[in-house]
């Protein structure tokens, strides 16, 4: 069992920057897959960055790649999203999600254990 809580969102102008944080807990969080997604009102739930056990392997949206990075520190249980360049179109609710293996990595269905979420919200 993995429990997870983001924070870090807040209210921003575009082109600044911010960093989310999702805590886990739990033994196990070393030998999981960790994702962000994003849901915009009205719009699904959407894949934005996904990085492997270890920290070596990340995968990005291509609407988020080279703005975001995702990193994690194994020894504090924390997975982090840096966003930089933020846009009005970033306005969402984001959320951390785990689970065990590094396949299907856009696919919010794959993911076993997810966040409550937190806010960001990108204005012009």
């Amino acid at each position: 069992q993995v429990q997870l809580v983001e924070s870090g969102g807040g209210l921003v102008q575009a082109g600044d920057s911010l960093r989310l944080s999702c805590a886990a807990s739990g033994r196990t969080f070393s030998s999981y897959t960790m994702g962000w997604f994003r849901q915009a009102p009205g719009k699904e739930r959407e894949f934005v960055a996904a990085i492997n056990w270890s920290g070596g392997i990340t995968y990005y949206a291509d609407s988020v790649k080279g703005r975001f990075t995702i990193s994690r520190d194994n020894a504090k249980n924390t997975v982090y999203l840096q966003m930089n360049s933020l846009k009005p179109e970033d306005t969402a609710v984001y959320y951390c999600a785990a689970r065990r293996l590094w396949t299907s990595l856009t696919l919010s269905r794959e993911y076993d254990y997810w966040g409550q979420g937190t806010q960001v919200t990108v204005s012009s």
